[in-house]
């Protein structure tokens, strides 16, 4: 199979569900936004792993205390973010203070402004054009480290990939449930073409992930994000 740069295929997975989201909003795009970290612009991060990137930043200057500590860096591949409305203007809102003035001031999505609009992280997705074994262990760590150290609700964490080999999926598919969800860009290809194997083996593995709904169709994870 030929390769694709693992960059380009996050720039692809960040337009298709940028294309989603604008046809689930009517056109406007607005709600929902996917962003590729490697373009460094990340918002929405900020509202539940502000800390982190300090702590990283006081590392970076401190080898030795790196060491001791360890590195807890967030690396996901893309994340989305959507528009958060607040509205306050029923005047019996127990978010009021006693004076009618809106509350909640101190939690992290009114606190999070990008050109003016709260924005609130709602996935972190690692796109894999294909998996090895220790990919996958770097996908279920950045993962880990997604739970352990956010500072809020979890995020949906998901991976995309375009690996073709179901006991390579099933390393990462199947397990103690890191990953919400793994999708693949070409499913229902790609199990048609195992069963074309009539290798009983692959073809169970497959079904596996497929019936237990591990492995979905990128097509599916628009709406599952929505959820």
């Amino acid at each position: 199979m030929i390769g694709m740069p693992e960059e380009k295929f996050i720039t692809h997975t960040e337009w298709f569900l940028n294309e989603a989201f604008s046809c689930a909003e009517g056109g406007s795009g607005d709600a929902w936004q996917a962003v590729s970290c490697c373009k460094n612009s990340l918002p929405g991060i900020e509202d539940k792993y502000a800390y982190v990137r300090d702590i990283q930043t006081v590392l970076a200057k401190n080898p030795t205390i790196r060491e001791e500590l360890g590195d807890n860096a967030l690396t996901p591949d893309i994340v989305v973010v959507k528009e958060i409305e607040l509205s306050w203007e029923c005047e019996s809102c127990p978010a009021r203070d006693g004076n009618g003035i809106p509350g909640a001031g101190t939690t992290m999505v009114t606190q999070t402004k990008v050109v003016d609009h709260p924005l609130a992280m709602c996935a972190a997705i690692s796109c894999k054009w294909t998996i090895r074994s220790d990919r996958a262990q770097n996908t279920r760590t950045e993962a880990l480290n997604l739970i352990r150290n956010r500072k809020g609700n979890t995020p949906h964490i998901v991976a995309v990939t375009f690996e073709p080999l179901p006991s390579r999926l099933s390393s990462l598919a199947l397990g103690t449930g890191d990953l919400d969800c793994m999708y693949h860009v070409a499913l229902p290809e790609l199990v048609e073409a195992i069963r074309e194997t009539k290798s009983e083996d692959h073809i169970e593995q497959i079904e596996t992930l497929v019936k237990g709904r591990r492995l979905r169709d990128i097509s599916d994870l628009p709406v599952d994000l929505a959820i």
